[in-house]
């Protein structure tokens, strides 16, 4: 066997199966193409690479791991925006029934707990991508939207990775999903739903007893929908002890008590599209950019092209289809580049009755190390402006 990849997937793998073959750029020129062995490719690697488009026998963590013996019930969730939320609410949800958690969300499969009864696992599409074999009992589709374009491909390879989950499973397996998917074909019994009202009146959730607005609001219910289908139960008390990440709608306050708000999770346009609405009654100054990945920016500038009081600064090194749209637009937009820039210049404008919302709609890897460098140091240049 060979493992593609050295991060923690590939690491992870290697210390169940010790005789395996690791690889990644460093020893590429060992890779021998010819070959015939067993392939393990860690999610994030495209299909597009040199690994992939020379390996011959290829499988996915999922395929490798979940098909061994005393595998525990699993529980899969995936989606465009809101993945790791409802995967950790469901996590506090189960907790009580030896359930643990991990896959995209940290904790790779090879190094959970076998002896937990349930696994709950966030599923990227970069998984789903090379799984064609092992199935779960339980699939969540979270609404789903354009992301990793240049990752797939296309918009349609995205979606085609995300429905992939359904192939393999059985009448006795539940797929709860977005309506627009109810045309696919699987032999699990299919739960559909537009809104999370379709959501509370199928399992009977009284959402006014849910402490969280959306975008949380749907990520709770969903994991409230799986408590009831597992074990009948809907807990409104222990849901609402769940407390949101870092980085998801985080609100700072300065010095001055203005609000800032870190959302640098909100690494494609939906997830931005979001929360504007939210605050639509305020002078909002909000902060875009870094690596779009290959997604159509349109519907976002579209979008802010609604709001009436509004202003754009762009950070990052792919500004450039954001301005080219703002001009089409005529929206009022800075070019920053970098994100300290914008906060100097966002300081020198914010007011108490006004807000900056830091949601970039982009990935952060063209500058950062990751959605929480980017958040950290956001906040880490609000706390300095009491220094200036």
């Amino acid at each position: 066997m060979r493992i593609l990849g050295k991060g923690i997937t590939g690491k992870s793998i290697k210390n169940l199966y010790q005789n395996a073959s690791l690889y990644d750029e460093k020893n590429i020129d060992d890779f021998d193409v010819n070959s015939n062995e067993l392939t393990v490719i860690s999610p994030g690697i495209s299909p597009f690479h040199y690994f992939v488009k020379n390996s011959k026998n290829i499988i996915s963590e999922y395929d490798l791991l979940l098909n061994l013996d005393n595998t525990p019930l699993s529980i899969w969730i995936s989606g465009t925006n809101g993945k790791s939320t409802t995967t950790k609410m469901a996590q506090k949800l189960l907790s009580k029934y030896n359930s643990s958690m991990g896959g995209n969300i940290g904790i790779p499969l090879a190094s959970m707990n076998r002896k937990s009864d349930i696994w709950i696992l966030e599923t990227s599409s970069f998984t789903l991508h090379y799984t064609n074999k092992v199935s779960p009992n339980i699939y969540v589709l979270l609404p789903v939207n354009q992301d990793h374009i240049s990752w797939h491909g296309s918009f349609e390879k995205y979606k085609k990775s995300k429905l992939k989950a359904m192939d393999n499973m059985s009448e006795s397996e539940i797929a709860i999903i977005p309506k627009e998917f109810e045309y696919y074909p699987t032999m699990a019994k299919k739960i559909v739903y537009e809104s999370s009202d379709d959501l509370c009146n199928i399992f009977s959730i009284n959402k006014s007893k849910i402490n969280f607005k959306e975008p949380f609001l749907l990520d709770a219910i969903l994991s409230l929908c799986i408590s009831s289908i597992l074990f009948d139960e809907i807990d409104y008390k222990v849901i609402n002890e769940y407390e949101i990440d870092e980085h998801t709608l985080e609100e700072v306050y300065d010095f001055k008590n203005r609000l800032w708000i870190n959302d640098s999770k909100a690494t494609n346009i939906n997830a931005t599209m979001s929360i504007l609405d939210t605050f639509k009654n305020q002078k909002i100054y909000l902060i875009l950019g870094g690596y779009d990945k290959g997604i159509d920016l349109e519907p976002l500038i579209k979008k802010l092209s609604l709001i009436d009081n509004i202003e754009l600064f762009f950070i990052g090194l792919n500004f450039e289809k954001l301005l080219k749209l703002s001009l089409n637009y005529n929206l009022n937009y800075n070019i920053c580049n970098e994100l300290e820039k914008a906060v100097l210049k966002i300081d020198k404008k914010l007011d108490i009755n006004s807000i900056c919302i830091l949601s970039p709609a982009f990935s952060s890897l063209d500058q950062f190390i990751s959605y929480k460098e980017r958040g950290d140091l956001f906040k880490r240049f609000i706390k300095k402006l009491s220094c200036i």
